[in-house]
């Protein structure tokens, strides 16, 4: 029973970020979105991460709701793999290197910023 205020707040996060995702691909619907959602959400997942781990929030909510709730719902490597399917053969492979090589990158890169900025 202790566990259902974390399971409300990914839940909660969740909708937060699917909505965005949601409203990202109707505004700018294209092959290239979700990658660039995917890209993003790893930067933010990179830097919330150190963020939240430093400053030690004495709520237990805040990163169930932003890392998992909210970036959870908001990047979509299933989907990702689905366009990887669908697409022509070049834009696959594209698709393919760019979101395994970017995510990877984006992640490293947020850490990284938000390292330098904790360490100040």
């Amino acid at each position: 029973m202790r566990n259902i205020p974390v399971v409300v707040a990914v839940a909660v996060g969740g909708v937060v970020g699917a909505l965005a995702r949601y409203g990202l691909s109707t505004l700018w619907p294209s092959v290239w979105t979700v990658w660039a959602i995917n890209v993003t959400g790893c930067f933010l997942i990179g830097v919330l991460t150190v963020l939240i781990t430093r400053r030690r929030p004495e709520s237990r909510l805040i990163r169930p709701f932003w890392t998992t709730g909210v970036l959870g719902g908001y990047t979509t490597f299933s989907t990702a793999s689905v366009d990887v399917v669908r697409a022509t053969p070049a834009t696959a492979l594209a698709l393919l290197g760019a979101t395994i090589v970017s995510a990877l990158l984006a992640v490293w890169l947020g850490t990284a910023l938000a390292e330098r900025v904790v360490a100040r």
